[in-house]
């Protein structure tokens, strides 16, 4: 059966991942990273390393042939400084760049669920069998190809200083330990490389492998989704009910409306304006599009005149909020608009109180 973990992980999921310690860690890369730095240290300056074992055994050794009887508790302190003096820095670097290899690797992550026991990781019936699982041996097999190449590079450097090794019997003190030396630091620093090589390789690996294990299927992406966004009924529910809130908003303002200006098509304003109580007029409804459409309608439901300007029903668009008053500016177009409707009505309204009579007359 195929695989249907076609898609890409999503920042939830990735987030729930780490909560249960599932992140994408090579262990193998911290340690190459902490050996090389501990190696190149020590390589660093030989002399203060060789200075503080050669003043440790002078110490001793003076004390001895002095005949000093130095108790126990005395030499006992001499060794725990020599060798925390030797130790500390090296400690201190392999600590900085671990932390600093983990933190290039995704940071340093606490997960209290991976920490919680459970009965399969109690189980010693379980444990035997990852012992013998596939997993540990393909981990056992990827181990020796490093290691053969390692044992490779020490033979070879053995035998490019064979002669040299034969013969430092033959050499003094000194001599003998700074060629074991050189020989030491060569082999530790190439195995480091081949480590580090080896650690970037497996790393690349394991990333594919936890990318693909955290991938989902398409219904649990359709899935997440709805929980994020919401169910779709219920959203469509809350979108009529807006529709239905903003509808009797909207007929309300429209009650109070002196005139619309439109586009005439994708823009609409609506505009109250009382002489006695407001000192210009005030946007009470304004909409593009469809809403500019229902705005007209309710316009004619309500007998409020609509002009057709263009140019000005634009500009209040843009000029104007709802509830406010319009610029400044735009006072003169307006003014102009709403006169010309003042005598359009009073002229109406001085034509219906003339018509009984003047049918009277005739």
């Amino acid at each position: 059966m195929a695989d249907d973990r076609t898609e890409k992980a999503s920042p939830k999921r990735r987030t729930t991942a780490a909560e249960e310690g599932q992140v994408l860690r090579s262990r193998d890369l911290i340690s190459t990273v902490t050996l090389l730095s501990v190696v190149f240290i020590l390589a660093s300056h030989p002399e203060v390393w060789i200075a503080r074992w050669q003043s440790y055994f002078s110490r001793v050794l003076e004390s001895g042939i002095h005949g000093e009887r130095s108790d126990q508790s005395q030499l006992f302190g001499w060794t725990t400084l020599a060798v925390a003096q030797w130790l500390a820095p090296l400690f201190g670097v392999a600590f900085v760049m671990a932390i600093a290899s983990t933190l290039a690797q995704g940071g340093i992550s606490f997960s209290p669920k991976a920490l919680a026991p459970t009965f399969t990781r109690l189980n010693p019936v379980t444990n035997v069998k990852h012992l013998f699982s596939m997993a540990v041996l393909s981990r056992v097999l990827k181990s020796l190809l490093p290691s053969a190449v390692i044992l490779y590079l020490a033979l070879n450097l053995m035998l490019k200083q064979a002669p040299m090794i034969l013969h430092a019997a033959r050499l003094p003190a000194r001599a003998s330990l700074a060629l074991l030396g050189r020989i030491s630091y060569s082999l530790a620093w190439q195995s480091g490389l081949v480590l580090l090589a080896w650690s970037g390789i497996d790393y690349l690996l394991q990333r594919q492998t936890f990318e693909k294990s955290l991938r989902m299927t398409k219904q649990e992406v359709r899935r997440e989704n709805k929980d994020n966004e919401g169910n779709p009924q219920v959203k469509g529910k809350i979108r009529r009910l807006r529709r239905e809130a903003m509808r009797r908003s909207l007929q309300k303002s429209m009650q109070r409306a002196t005139a619309v200006i439109t586009n005439p098509t994708h823009y609409a304003v609506a505009l109250e304006y009382r002489p006695a109580t407001m000192a210009a007029p005030v946007v009470v409804a304004k909409g593009r599009n469809f809403l500019a459409q229902k705005i007209k309608e309710l316009a004619r439901w309500n007998e409020v005149p609509i002009v057709e300007n263009p140019a000005l029903a634009q500009a209040l668009f843009k000029a104007a909020e709802i509830d406010q008053m319009i610029p400044p500016k735009l006072y003169a177009a307006v003014a102009e608009i709403l006169a010309f409707l003042y005598r359009t009505q009073m002229r109406m309204q001085a034509a219906a109180r003339r018509g009984p009579s003047g049918g009277g007359a005739r």
